[in-house]
């Protein structure tokens, strides 16, 4: 099965940062990719100038399309900009496309 990715660079954290799986909480300039496949979205970020990427903490997300995909990115896009270093969960525009519970895991 394809995949389909979106990558946003330049996304400044808000305040509290943005957590994520594996090496805790991230501030600053984040680079931000959701790749969909296979009705999931994993959502990634790697701070600017960095090789490696982080999982946030929450994704991966379900999701059915590449379409409802995008709005995850989107959703993505805007909780790094807000900040509070929540777990990422699926956006409501996304959920109301799909139906689902917020969160899928790991």
């Amino acid at each position: 099965m394809a995949s389909t990715t979106w990558t946003t660079p330049g996304v400044f954290t808000g305040p509290g940062g943005v957590s994520t799986a594996d090496a805790g909480t991230l501030t600053g300039e984040v680079a931000v990719r959701t790749t969909w496949e296979s009705q999931q979205a994993h959502v990634v970020v790697q701070y600017v100038g960095d090789t490696e990427w982080h999982a946030l903490a929450g994704s991966p997300v379900p999701c059915p399309t590449p379409e409802v995909g995008r709005t995850v990115h989107q959703g993505a896009v805007d909780a790094v900009r807000a900040g509070g270093a929540a777990p990422f969960t699926l956006p409501a525009a996304a959920r109301a496309a799909y139906g689902t519970p917020t969160q899928a895991g790991g």
